[in-house]
């Protein structure tokens, strides 16, 4: 995109009373963001649903040198800026009639063609949240996903954490502009995360990490990936907001169950009874519902699939217990075999996709 094209872009950003529904309809109608401005204000006024109140600030010269600076701005940070309808645009966000007209890109992320989720959660995160985070993370690194949070305090700096470690590429998503990390503590992560992702934000560089930008900023984190995972959360929260954003654009949603007497389960478990999320246990179930190949394909050296499975030590185990015992509850299969849940629901969907145990009912894991 030229200068002045994004320059216009920035401009249309910025105006009072034109969000980003109205700017699309703008463009749609104008051509470009700089035909915007081109165009009459007569002309303007035509288009369904917009009227002088919106339209009242169009032209005023006052937001074109805003955008004139925030533009050098971006050019001097070295950020790059995406307009919603090129390529470096994330794909899963343009479907969403909300996403911003720029978003705004600081690191070294690469989000095309790639498996996307996101996960969020309270600020007050307990042991069993860290222990699940950490948990899936370990599971799902075969797959290579980017892991989109909004780096808080609690489940977001963990699952971030959890999924640095393992070499994933994971994108903080702000509530503020690239000139700043909030909260400053998690400033010491801003290196890692751009080495092998990075940060994306719609807010300027004279935005602050109001309240309202924050629950704004959930549509992206919500809007990017193809699942929103829930993991841990009150009653009330911006983790539900997110979830609910998710149904909106109908992606899957999901969330980890917890004890009915915990404060911080009891959002996740409210969603699960509400038919909002899917239960998720483990990666295995999510890689399951989303219809991902436990494995990367190779196009160029296709394996042929053996006759004969070979079975590790875990699957023998289970699949030797399976053979005495019949249909059994996944949480029984777990303490027989002596495993942990996730991990022996794991090892019965790889089971599954090897063929050495009949395909799982549509009530997964429920039975096996």
């Amino acid at each position: 995109m030229t200068e002045p094209e994004i320059i216009a872009a920035l401009r249309l950003q910025s105006i009072p009373n034109i969000g980003d529904i109205t700017a699309k309809k703008l463009v749609a109608h104008c051509g470009s963001p700089k035909a915007v401005f081109e165009d009459k204000l007569h002309h303007l006024l035509k288009i369904d649903g917009i009227g002088k109140q919106t339209l009242k600030d169009l032209f005023d010269p006052n937001y074109l040198d805003e955008a004139e600076k925030e533009y050098q701005f971006l050019s001097k940070e070295d950020i790059t800026p995406h307009y919603f309808m090129e390529e470096g645009y994330p794909t899963q966000l343009k479907h969403c009639v909300d996403g911003p007209i720029v978003l705004f890109q600081r690191g070294n992320m690469d989000l095309k063609h790639r498996k996307i989720i996101s996960v969020v959660g309270t600020r007050n995160v307990t042991s069993y949240g860290s222990s699940f985070c950490e948990g899936f993370i370990e599971e799902i690194a075969p797959l290579n996903p980017v892991i989109v949070s909004g780096l808080a305090y609690g489940v977001d700096i963990t699952i971030q954490k959890a999924a640095m470690d393992k070499g994933l590429q994971t994108i903080a998503c702000l509530a503020h502009g690239l000139n700043q990390i909030y909260p400053k503590s998690h400033k010491k992560y801003k290196s890692q995360i751009e080495e092998n992702g990075g940060f994306l934000t719609e807010f300027w560089s004279t935005s602050q990490p109001d309240r309202e930008n924050f629950l704004k900023r959930n549509r992206i984190i919500a809007g990017i990936s193809e699942a929103t995972i829930v993991v841990e959360s009150a009653e009330k929260g911006g983790s539900l907001v997110t979830a609910d954003l998710a149904n909106g654009y109908n992606r899957e949603v999901f969330a980890v169950p917890g004890r009915v007497t915990d404060k911080w389960s009891k959002g996740c478990n409210d969603l699960i009874k509400q038919q909002k999320a899917h239960m998720l246990t483990s990666a295995a179930e999510l890689i399951y519902l989303l219809g991902w190949d436990l494995e990367p394909k190779n196009e160029k050296n296709p394996v042929q699939k053996q006759l004969f499975v070979e079975l590790d030590p875990t699957e023998q185990s289970i699949y030797s217990y399976l053979q005495l015992n019949g249909k059994q509850l996944l949480d029984t299969v777990a303490l027989e075999c002596q495993l942990p849940i996730f991990k022996a629901s794991s090892t019965l969907l790889s089971m599954e996709m090897k063929g050495v145990i009949r395909p799982l009912p549509g009530k997964l894991f429920e039975a096996i």
